[in-house]
Order: C-alpha cells, then sequence, then structure tokens
C-alpha cells in the first residue's frame, strides 16, 4: 500500500489577502474584529500572504518532497454571498495553486469548508446553509474536478459548532448549546448534500478531531459519544448514537438522511482527552494527567492515542481508507526545533504501529507548514514546518522540515530499491 507524506493548512489561516479580489467577508472576518476576541488582538487580514506568495509556498513544498498538500479554498472567495454570485478572480487563485501543484508533483487534497463561512449565510443552523454549500461544491467540483481527485467536505465540525456556537471562542461566537447541536447536524446534512453534488469519480472524505476518550466511566462514555460518535456514526451511515440522543433530550435533532458511502475518513488527531464527570449539557470535563508533557497549546503529548484511534475506526467503523488528516505541535519560536522532531517520530512510528495491525492509513499531513493565524490565538502559536517572520512574512525551513524532508526521501530511495529488485 502507498503512503503520502504531506502538510496541511487552512484558508483564513495562510492566505491574507483580505480585499484583493472581490472575496466577500466571513464569519471570521467578523470575529476577529470584535474586541478581545484574538488573544493578541491580530485579524487574518494578510496572515501568511500566500494568496500572493503561493509559488514561493510551492516551492517550498517541493524543496521538502512534499507528496501531497492539504489546503482549503475561502467559500467567500469564490461565492462572496455564499450562494448566486460567482467571483472569477477567485476561482482563478485556485486555478493557479492547483496547477503549480500539480507541476511540482505534489498531489492536491481540497477541502471545502475550513471554518470561514460566508459571513452573509449569518451561521450554520440558518435556513438555507446546507444547500448552499451543496452549490459551493458543484461549483468547485466543475471548475476544478478535472485536476483534483480527492475531498475532504468539512474540517472538524465539532469545533465548528461547539467551539462557535456554544463556547463561544471561535466565529461566529455564539453561546448556545441548543444551536451548537443544530449547527453540527446542518454541517452533516451539508456535507451529504456535497458528496452529492461533487464528481462521481472524486475520492472524498471528511477530516474529523478524534480523541482517546479516557477517565471516569459516565464522563468518558459521554465524552466518546459527544466527540468521536457522534460524527463517525453520522458519516458512516448510522445515524445518531442513540444514547447520546436520550443525553440530549430535546435538543437532539432529527433523524438523519441516509448519508453516501466515503472513499475514505480523514483523522485529526492532537492529544487523548482525559475526563471527569461535570454538569449538563456535556456531563464532563477534560482534566490534564499528572506529569503529562505538554505543548504551549496546554496539551497533551501522547502518540499512543493516535495509534489507538486508528485502529478503532479501522476496527468499528471498517473505512475504505484512512488519513491522518492533521497531527502537530505548538512549540516556541525558532528554527531548532527537536521537540517537534521528536514529536513527528512519536506520532509516525504510531502511525506505522497502526499500519502493521491493519488499519488501512494511505498518509499523513502535517499540521502545519507554515506558522499562520492559529485562530483565537493569532500567531502567537508556532506549528509551521516552516519559520514565519510575520513582520516581513519570510519564511526559513527549520530543522523538523528539514527532517521531514530526509524521512520522505529515504521512503522514496527504500522504494526505489525495492523497485528494481
Amino acid at each position: 500500500m502507498s503512503f503520502l507524506y504531506g502538510a496541511a493548512t487552512a484558508a483564513y489561516q495562510v492566505e491574507g489577502a483580505w480585499e484583493a479580489d472581490g472575496k466577500g467577508a466571513s464569519i471570521w472576518d467578523a470575529f476577529v474584529r470584535v474586541p478581545g476576541a484574538i488573544e493578541t488582538g491580530e485579524t487574518g487580514d494578510v496572515a501568511c500572504d500566500h494568496y500572493n506568495r503561493w509559488p514561493e509556498d510551492v516551492a517550498l513544498m517541493a524543496e521538502l518532497g512534499l507528496d501531497a498538500y492539504r489546503f482549503s479554498v475561502s467559500w467567500p472567495r469564490v461565492l462572496p454571498d455564499g450562494v448566486g454570485r460567482v467571483n472569477a478572480e477567485g476561482l482563478a487563485f485556485y486555478d493557479r495553486l492547483v496547477d503549480g501543484l500539480l507541476e511540482a508533483d505534489i498531489r492536491p487534497f481540497l477541502t471545502l469548508y475550513h471554518w470561514d463561512l460566508p459571513l452573509a449565510l449569518g451561521h450554520w443552523g440558518a435556513d438555507g446553509v446546507d444547500d448552499a454549500f451543496a452549490e459551493y461544491a458543484q461549483l468547485l467540483g466543475e471548475r476544478l474536478g478535472d485536476r483534483v481527485h480527492d475531498w475532504i467536505t468539512l474540517n472538524e465540525p465539532e469545533v465548528a459548532a461547539f467551539a462557535g456556537h456554544y463556547r463561544g471562542v471561535h466565529a461566529p461566537g455564539l453561546r448556545d448549546f441548543p444551536l451548537a447541536l443544530r449547527a453540527a447536524d446542518s454541517m452533516l446534512r451539508a456535507h451529504a448534500k456535497a458528496v452529492e453534488a461533487l464528481p462521481s469519480t472524486a475520492n472524498i472524505g471528511v477530516a474529523l478531531n478524534l480523541s482517546p476518550c479516557e477517565g471516569d466511566e459516565q464522563a468518558a462514555r459521554l465524552a466518546d459519544g459527544y466527540l468521536n460518535r457522534w460524527f463517525l456514526d453520522a458519516v458512516s451511515g448510522r445515524g445518531y448514537p442513540t444514547d447520546m440522543e436520550e443525553w440530549y433530550g430535546d435538543a437532539a435533532p432529527d433523524p438523519l438522511p441516509p448519508m453516501p458511502e466515503l472513499g475514505f475518513i480523514g483523522v485529526n488527531y492532537y492529544y487523548r482527552r482525559v475526563v471527569r464527570d461535570a454538569p449538563r449539557p456535556l456531563g464532563w470535563e477534560q482534566i490534564t494527567p499528572p506529569d503529562a508533557e505538554l505543548t504551549e497549546m496546554g496539551w497533551e503529548v501522547h502518540p499512543d492515542g493516535l495509534r489507538d484511534i486508528l485502529l478503532r475506526v479501522a476496527r468499528e467503523y471498517a473505512p475504505r481508507a484512512l488519513y491522518v488528516t492533521e497531527n502537530g505541535v505548538a512549540l516556541p519560536r525558532g528554527l531548532e526545533d527537536q521537540r517537534r522532531v521528536r514529536y513527528l517520530d512519536a506520532h509516525l512510528a504510531a502511525v506505522e504501529e497502526a499500519r502493521a495491525a491493519g488499519a488501512p492509513v494511505e498518509g499523513y499531513f502535517v499540521w502545519t507548514l507554515l506558522d499562520n493565524f492559529e485562530w483565537s490565538f493569532g500567531t502567537s502559536m508556532r506549528f509551521g514546518l516552516v519559520e514565519v517572520d510575520f513582520e516581513t512574512l519570510t519564511r526559513t525551513i527549520r530543522s523538523s522540515g528539514r527532517h521531514y524532508g530526509r524521512r520522505i526521501e529515504a521512503r522514496r530511495h527504500a522504494g526505489s530499491r525495492q523497485g528494481h529488485r
């Protein structure tokens, strides 16, 4: 089985070019302007300026030897109002990017939605948003489907729904638990419609943030139902888990329609969840294990959790394929980042253990290619294989990026030797 080494980004976090080409406003363009919403007071108006510097960034990908690049399209850049009017200049940008990737022999993985909902649509759960998403998917499929084979409908619908509509720490900044459930339901219905709208020849998946859940028995069951089973069951055609529908009571959404079969499930993994009992609506809260190694984000480093969640998804849901669509670590700024080297090696070893045990994992995408605008943390959290100086926008490959490139080259060299036996 072939294996892809890649890196991932998201449009709002890297593109910038806020008013460059007729792009419409997104919910994040509005949210960053709410006083206190972003820790550093920054916006994504410039971010990494990938919109203008994409040839340089594709050259960096080629220098690293990436097999694949996962990126997202900015919905309001191509449909400024979310539906209807098409921004030809915005579409042309993605034409150029895809062509540049293919010329560099880098396989594009296109994410339709990585959190920058057009502001004109309001929020997930509002009338008509899922149909608008299907129209958007059809537009991109018709424009790019001759060159893009691999598609991801949604990135982390749990985060988009609950961080944005319940905890209020992400756009659109709302704090309403029943609305968050409706938002998640709206995204899952939109996912189904988008799969049907994309070309029938496309390889289509969804990227879910998944984690093993441990701790108090009741809390761990509820955390697993909330984070993992709610979304895995849904996209796998099983509907919503009965125990979670009972827990959510009147807030639980109506049954889902039949779900289309997927080409793959994407797993975004950062840390396990160790939890204890807590009041409703969730019934659990996360705790930090004693003596845990923590990242700058305060997340525990626990590579065994990646192996465990990959094996569980393979065992319980039998997907055609799995990709690790995000995995990475925030560390202090600096070009010599041996902690990130160790992190990557440990998590790639976990992937190999899962593959050896039968999980159909076909690729791994580092989060992220470039230091970027890390949502509510602004540019303070550094995840990149490539360091970005946000004053000059100069890019410099870190030691972890060089190490990752050497791993890719060694894999290719080994494959070449085997091919000549």
